[in-house]
């Protein structure tokens, strides 16, 4: 599954920075997270690919 990370203002006016949710696409993700945030308003999202176990060695 990818990640997705967003910036959210709060119904109560505060500012949530970097919430990482798996998801099967933006939709998905988004669902999850007005679950836990309930009148939420979305600033950002931004999408966080999962790198490949080659890639992760080769960095080594």
């Amino acid at each position: 599954m990818i990640k997705y990370g967003f910036r959210i203002r709060t119904r109560s006016g505060l500012i949530v920075d970097n919430l990482l949710i798996h998801g099967r696409d933006e939709v998905d993700a988004e669902r999850k997270l007005r679950q836990m945030y309930r009148y939420c308003k979305i600033l950002q999202c931004t999408v966080h690919e999962p790198r490949k176990r080659a890639e992760l060695a080769a960095a080594r």
